[in-house]
């Protein structure tokens, strides 16, 4: 195979906690795939090239770090037939990243593990491990200690980038982030609502938040919250029917997608 789709993700809650001695911040996050996705082609090629997003570096990066891990040269080329916003909270860039890991993963006479991919995937980045699993997680320490969990799968997504949001990098919101107090309660309550599987009762985001989501809570959504750093907005519905609706409605605020659980 040299090709794969890769997925979009939501934060169904992401609790952020103090700095660690790495310069990351503690968090615990739930992290689940939609269907909205990219599509990632490797085929062999003289010399490594990434085309189709003309702002990636993640994937060239990710394939260097691989290639030297796997003591070979980086010849392949990757096309990325791009899909997912960038920037906009949904792990775009870690998803290509990982799919592209696992394609150049196969062209080799004897691939990796998982773990020894895993563990090069978290020194891309703390979303990029994730993409290499598969069903919800749960993520702590820096996001990178991965564990399955068994949530409800039976919902329809809408999901808006709104008109004109911008962010600043990532790492950026992180660094301004300084809401440490009470880390270890917000954490007691996300592992309270997952043992309860219950989706609606995850705390908040706390990196970023819109009036959107309030908005979204208003047209039937039973959570609603940002993904990530956002800006991307989402709201679960319980019937496909509920995210049309609140989609007519909303669809003049941004961009906007219906999708669904991904696996």
């Amino acid at each position: 195979m040299t090709e794969l789709l890769a997925p979009a993700k939501l934060n169904l809650t992401l609790v952020v906690g103090p700095m660690r001695p790495d310069g990351r911040h503690e968090v615990a996050t739930v992290l689940q795939r939609i269907s909205l996705a990219d599509r990632v082609r490797l085929d062999a090629a003289d010399e490594l090239t990434v085309t189709g997003f003309a702002g990636d570096t993640l994937v060239a990066q990710a394939l260097e770090a691989f290639a030297a891990e796997a003591g070979v040269e980086p010849r392949w080329h990757v096309q990325i037939d791009k899909h997912i916003p960038v920037a906009a909270g949904l792990g775009g860039g870690s998803s290509d990243a990982a799919a592209a890991l696992r394609l150049a993963n196969w062209t080799l006479r004897r691939p990796f593990a998982d773990r020894p991919l895993q563990e090069l995937a978290a020194r891309l980045g703390a979303d990029v491990p994730f993409f290499l699993t598969t069903g919800p997680q749960l993520g702590e320490g820096d996001g990178t200690a991965l564990r399955r969990l068994d949530l409800p799968q039976e919902y329809w997504v809408l999901l808006v980038l709104p008109h004109g949001a911008r962010k600043e990098s990532t790492a950026a919101v992180y660094n301004a982030f300084s809401g440490e107090e009470g880390f270890e309660d917000r954490r007691a309550e996300l592992l309270r609502a997952l043992a309860l599987d219950d989706l609606a009762l995850l705390p908040p985001n706390d990196l970023a938040s819109s009036p959107l989501a309030e908005e979204l809570r208003a047209y039937g959504a039973f959570r609603a919250d940002v993904s990530g750093a956002g800006p991307a907005v989402y709201g679960l519905f319980a019937e496909q029917g509920e995210a049309v609706t609140a989609n007519a409605a909303l669809g003049d605020r941004g961009k906007a997608w219906i999708a669904a659980p991904g696996w």
